[in-house]
């Protein structure tokens, strides 16, 4: 098979595991990397041996070998730097959420439209979790019946003090929704994905906890500790913690929550489909293992198994029973969907895919937007 030639935009965390996941897809190669910061793209490019690094997106696109871009800035450059990558011609894989409003993605889509060879994936990776992908094949085949009920969380605790400070904080950078775009929304796709339906009304509460923070003048990375006692204080609009009921278009109720100031908490994804004869439930934090609720016999313990599982699964599952794959087994399990539908000449408009396309990531910007909506309103919004 012919290699693909990649290049990377943006070296921050999310950036290195692109490149992480990149490495282990056999028929991939990282041609590039950039950012705007140049010591930050020389680094990652001598750590993992790429050829070319660059300071700006231009000098990337210029490339002629690079046939795949991948987006890995923060929030507010997602809408401008996308629209480049489509222009030029080069599938796209964009980090979450795909802009700061459904007005930048809605003119993602029509750009695409124009550009109808172009394939377009957001990296909304939790749904490629082997064992999820599992338990979505068997709520298909009816194991637990039909789905009424769906509900959970996604809680993280590193912006519990008020000394705790992000670029996602500010929306000029994130948009107006922190907390719900940022984690909230995999959850939604996870749901969205497991029962295979579409959220069409919220209703919602969201809170912040600090509207004041504490800015460090230097660099905090994310998910890094501020230990700086030299600060700015920043007034704070973008949410800390939501709940939201939802209803689904094919009559499936349910909620989620999502916070960022849960003590304890540090990647705690976790989802429970109750149907009319069953249940299923999955924790990312112990993601090798779902729990199978029964009425009249005993409960369940499901281990990922390759050797059980559908065969639609077995392409991302690779390692025996009992040897644990988690959040970077789905991170590479997404880019390899990605790729391989890339190197099989397929598209978007006519085939469908596994990865999260750039029509669900606007979706979910709509349903963002309803939600944020609802919590100023205090009554259900529908998606429009």
């Amino acid at each position: 098979m012919k290699k693909i030639a990649a290049g990377i935009i943006g070296m921050g965390f999310i950036g290195g595991s692109h490149i992480e996941a990149l490495r282990r897809i056999g028929f991939v190669k990282l041609a590039a990397v950039a950012d705007a910061v140049p010591e930050q793209a020389r680094r990652k490019a001598e750590e993992f041996s790429v050829p070319c690094c660059y300071d700006n997106v231009e000098a990337l696109l210029a490339n002629p070998d690079i046939e795949v871009v991948h987006n890995c800035t923060p929030n507010n450059l997602h809408f401008e730097i996308n629209k480049k990558i489509i222009q030029a011609n080069k599938h796209v894989f964009s980090e979450k959420p795909l802009g700061r409003y459904s007005s930048e993605s809605e003119q993602m889509l029509k750009l695409l439209a124009e550009h109808p060879s172009v394939v377009s994936g957001v990296n909304f990776c939790y749904r490629m979790n082997p064992l999820v992908m599992e338990i979505k094949n068997q709520i298909k085949k009816g194991a637990i019946g039909k789905p009424v009920l769906v509900h959970g969380s996604y809680l993280q605790d590193w912006l519990l003090y008020d000394d705790d400070y992000n670029w996602r904080i500010d929306p000029e950078i994130s948009g107006p929704s922190r907390c719900v775009a940022d984690i909230g929304s995999h959850w939604i796709d996870l749901a969205q994905t497991v029962i295979n339906s579409k959220i069409v009304e919220v209703c919602a509460d969201t809170l912040i906890t600090h509207p004041i923070r504490k800015k460090a003048m230097g660099v905090v990375e994310s998910f890094a500790r501020n230990k700086s006692d030299n600060y700015e204080e920043i007034c704070v609009t973008t949410e800390d913690y939501a709940t939201v009921l939802v209803r689904f278009a094919n009559g499936v109720r349910g909620h989620f929550t999502c916070s960022q100031i849960s003590a304890g908490r540090k990647c705690r994804l976790d989802i429970e489909i109750n149907g009319k004869e069953g249940s299923y439930y999955w924790n990312q934090e112990n993601s090798d293992v779902a729990w199978k609720g029964n009425r009249d016999t005993n409960n369940e313990v499901v281990m990922r198994n390759p050797n059980l599982m559908d065969p639609s699964v077995r392409p991302y599952t690779y390692l025996p029973a009992g040897h644990p794959e988690g959040w970077n087994d789905a991170q590479r399990n997404n880019l390899f969907a990605f790729y391989k539908f890339i190197a099989d000449g397929k598209n978007t408009r006519e085939d469908s895919c596994d990865f999260a396309t750039f029509e669900e990531a606007h979706y979910i910007m709509k349903i963002t937007e309803a939600i944020l909506k609802s919590a100023k309103e205090k009554r259900w919004i529908s998606v429009e």
